[in-house]
Parts: structure tokens; C-alpha cells; sequence
């Protein structure tokens, strides 16, 4: 049970100064996204506003390293189980730790809250979720705490869209009859959805393991969004205007906060890039300004690790046309799926490397292009970069970012059949830099990356102002 300012069961709620729990889901990149929204809030709020961040160890050492230097010092973390048991030998299935996580419920983030609160001697006066933690609102609405539950989805809002409605979509197009055959049938009875498609929702919606934890996860998601206190999603109004006019009826309290990370990690954070591997220095040296020849980025995030045959397809293209490269590969990578002698054939054009700098690099005047994943990451600094982007999906919500970024905004485009090939990346890398299409790719996506700035930067911005919206319910007790 938790305890008031007091430490007294059962006392009236006191006043007292903010105490935030923040709830994060340890996989993929959600926690490191959780992390930089409470970063711009700690920054924005009363020095004497607490956050404590609950993840579990392996993701807080991850985020915060050993000594949690650089963090602002009223955000403090704090471990959760990760839900295997000791001794537990992993058996290689597929979401496999995903749903041992989860399976530990809301025990775990429940103790730790009654520690966070012992420790500051303050009860907790607000939750701040991923909403993967859907489960959570039940601690929310206990007695003991009955505080608002906010959510934060890291991602846009066709994909908010697509859980919000997984009921409607199951029931309009009959789940029984399955997707073989339908798969471009478009979603246009939900608005603002009209260019998407059924084959471009996440899994789990419509199509794969229906019954598996993560699925189930994703369903109770999408029917416990409109009880939240407020919902936070970082993306700006202007980018979807439509489905923002429509979800805001769905959620009165929808607050689209974001814009590119980088523009508004501007106002937080003055560390240095790390560039271990040269990469700026690399495109530096390719003068004059701008080079003739334009750079094409290739990264398919942390996560997602190609197929050897595109691999292979890839580095065929990036030979046969010549174009000068930067390519973020793991390192077992280059051993396992480079042609053999692909390094020292573009030594000079092309740098391999396993990690890289992307928003520097995206920032770059040199680079022309971004093959890219389409995590809603990538896309945003692709963006921000007023960069084109030729996309390779693979999961989740990449798929409608795909359709995104080629129908909706045209600033890219899909890789014909969702696989890579040589010819096809060779006729794309051609169109993007080159072709007439890559020009009003790039006019367009310069129109979209001023109306990103003025979202976040200027005080009135759609963004700004959702922010300070955002915050006020935070802090209100």
C-alpha cells in the first residue's frame, strides 16, 4: 500500500511537490524515447517535481550507465523484475522475453513505486506509462494511489489509429476470413486512414499470432487509450492533420508533443556526438559544398538486422551505381553477408561501419538519401534532415510509416515487392538523387520540415503549446 506526504495509511491526500512515476517498457528503443520526453519535463518543471523512472536494470544500465552521470538530478531510477525466473534457459521463441516481462504484471512496478516513495517520503502523484503497460491503469485506480494515468506513444498516429481501432477493423472486415487475397484492400472507414492498407498494419491487429501474449498486449492497448488522463504521442499536428482532427474526438486530451527528437533535444542536451568511427570527419572531406555526387545513408536501426540476400543486394547496388555511401551494419554482418571483397572495392567511397552518428550524419549537406527501416525514429530525423528516404519494412508500425512517407507526404519511397533487390535499389538510389521525382521529393519534405520547427520551436507552436498542456496535467495534484 502506498503512503501520503504524512506516511499514514488511509489519510487524506496533502499537498505536496510533484512525484512522478514514470513506467517504461524495456524493449526496442520505447524506453530510451520514455526517457527523453521526462528529460524535457524535468527540465520544464519545479526543480522540486521528482521522476522515478522504473524499468528494468538491463534497459536503466543501458540508459543511465553505472553512475547515471548527465541525468538531471530529479530523475532518479529504479529496477523492476524482468519477469525470468532464475535458472530460466531461454528457448529462442520469439517474443519470448517480451512475454516472460509481462507475465510479471503489475507486482513488480508496485513494489518498486513503495520504495521510490519511502525513499523521497512522497507518495506518488501521477503515472506517466508506455502504454504497452496497459495493465497498469489498475494501480492507477487503486484507492491507495487513484492518480491520473497518462500514457506516452513513442510512435505517430495512423499507428495509435490502427489499436485504437482493432475491434471496428476486426469486426468490418470479418478476422474469420483472414488477409490471403485482401491484403491491399484499403482501411478507408476509418478516417484519416484512407491511403493505408490492411497489409500495412502491425501484426497483431489483423494478421500473425492472434493469441500470442504480445498480440493480446497490443488489443487491451488499444481499449484502455481513451481512459487515460492524457495521451502523448510524439508527433506534431501538422503531419497528420486529419487524423489528429479525428482522434481528438475519440481523445479529448490527445497531445501531439513531439516533432524530430533532435530539434527538440536542442533545448536539453549540448552533449557532443559520438562519432568513434569518423563519420563526419568522412563526409567533411567530400567538398566542394555540396558535392556533386550525394551521399546515400543506409540504417536499418538497432533492432532490425537484413536478410544476407539483401545484404548482398545492397552492397551490389551501391557498386554497380557508384554512389557514395555511409552504411550503419553490425559488425557480424560484414563477415557473415558482405560479398567478399566489397570493403576494399569501395574503400575511399563508402564507409562501413557498426554504429554511427545518425542525426549528424541526416544533418549533413553532403547526404542526399537515407534507406532506412521506417521506425518512426528514423523517419522523424529523415524529416527534420529534409532528407528522402527509401524504405525497407520490416515490422510494426514500418509498414504504415512506408505509406506514409511514399502516398500520404511523398517525400520517399517503398521498395517494390518489401524486399530489397539490386536492380530495384539501383533504380531507386537513381530517382532520389537524381531524378526528377527526388527533386520534388525533397521540395516537399522541406515544406513539412518547416512546419516541424515552427511546431516546437516558437512558443505558440502546436507542439509547444501541447507540451505545456501536458505538463500542467503532470504536475496538477
Amino acid at each position: 500500500m502506498m503512503k501520503n506526504s504524512n506516511g499514514r495509511h488511509g489519510d487524506p491526500l496533502q499537498l505536496q511537490d510533484p512525484h512522478i512515476a514514470v513506467l517504461a517498457f524495456p524493449f526496442s528503443s520505447h524506453a530510451g524515447h520514455l526517457l527523453s520526453v521526462v528529460r524535457r519535463l524535468a527540465s520544464a518543471a519545479p526543480s522540486t517535481t521528482l521522476f522515478s523512472f522504473f524499468n528494468t536494470r538491463t534497459s536503466n544500465l543501458t540508459l543511465f550507465g553505472p553512475t547515471g552521470a548527465g541525468v538531471p538530478e530529479n530523475i532518479k531510477p529504479y529496477d523492476v523484475p524482468d519477469g525470468v525466473p532464475e535458472g530460466y534457459v531461454f528457448q529462442g521463441k520469439h517474443q519470448e522475453d517480451i512475454g516472460l516481462f509481462l507475465s510479471a504484471g503489475c507486482d513488480g512496478f508496485r513494489a518498486a513505486m513503495e520504495i521510490a516513495a519511502a525513499d523521497s517520503g512522497r507518495r506518488i502523484t501521477c503515472m506517466l506509462v508506455d502504454p504497452f503497460l496497459w495493465y497498469t491503469q489498475e494501480i492507477a485506480a487503486e484507492a491507495e494511489m487513484h492518480v491520473p494515468w497518462v500514457v506516452f506513444w513513442t510512435s505517430g498516429l495512423a499507428s495509435l489509429s490502427s489499436h485504437l481501432n482493432t475491434d471496428l477493423i476486426r469486426e468490418k472486415l470479418d478476422i474469420t476470413k483472414g488477409i490471403a487475397g485482401r491484403e491491399d484492400e484499403p482501411l478507408s472507414f476509418i478516417p484519416g486512414m484512407s491511403k493505408m492498407r490492411l497489409k500495412d498494419l502491425p501484426e497483431g491487429v489483423f494478421f500473425g499470432n492472434l493469441e500470442s501474449p504480445f498480440s493480446n498486449m497490443l488489443l487491451q492497448m488499444g481499449r484502455a487509450f481513451p481512459t487515460a488522463a492524457a495521451v502523448a504521442v510524439n508527433s506534431f499536428e501538422e503531419l497528420e492533420p486529419d487524423l489528429t482532427q479525428q482522434l481528438k474526438s475519440d481523445l479529448p486530451n490527445l497531445l501531439c508533443i513531439g516533432g524530430p527528437m533532435n530539434l527538440l533535444n536542442k533545448k536539453t542536451s549540448s552533449l557532443p556526438s559520438d562519432d568513434q568511427y569518423g563519420c563526419l570527419a568522412w563526409l567533411d572531406a567530400r567538398k566542394p559544398s555540396p558535392p556533386s555526387s550525394p551521399v546515400a545513408y543506409i540504417s536499418f536501426g538497432s533492432v532490425t538486422v537484413p536478410r544476407r540476400v539483401e545484404v548482398v543486394a545492397i552492397a551490389e547496388a551501391l557498386e554497380v551505381t557508384g554512389v557514395p555511401f555511409i552504411w550503419s551494419l553490425k559488425r557480424e554482418s560484414w563477415d557473415q553477408s558482405l560479398p567478399e571483397g566489397f570493403l576494399e572495392r569501395t574503400r575511399g567511397r563508402g564507409l562501413v561501419v557498426p554504429w554511427a552518428p545518425q542525426v549528424d550524419i541526416l544533418s549533413h549537406e553532403a547526404v542526399g538519401a537515407l534507406v532506412t527501416h521506417c521506425g518512426w525514429g528514423s523517419f522523424m530525423e529523415g524529416l527534420a534532415a529534409g532528407v528522402p528516404m527509401i524504405c525497407r519494412p520490416f515490422f510494426g508500425d514500418q509498414r504504415l510509416n512506408g505509406r506514409i512517407i511514399q502516398d500520404v507526404l511523398e517525400i520517399g519511397t517503398v521498395v517494390d515487392g518489401g524486399v530489397i533487390t539490386r536492380d530495384g535499389l539501383v533504380r531507386q538510389l537513381g530517382m532520389v538523387l537524381a531524378g526528377e521525382e527526388g527533386r520534388r521529393m525533397r521540395e516537399n519534405i522541406k515544406g513539412i520540415c518547416l512546419q516541424a520547427r515552427a511546431a516546437v520551436e516558437g512558443p505558440l507552436g502546436s507542439s509547444a503549446v501541447n507540451f505545456n498542456k501536458l505538463l500542467n496535467i503532470i504536475l496538477t495534484q
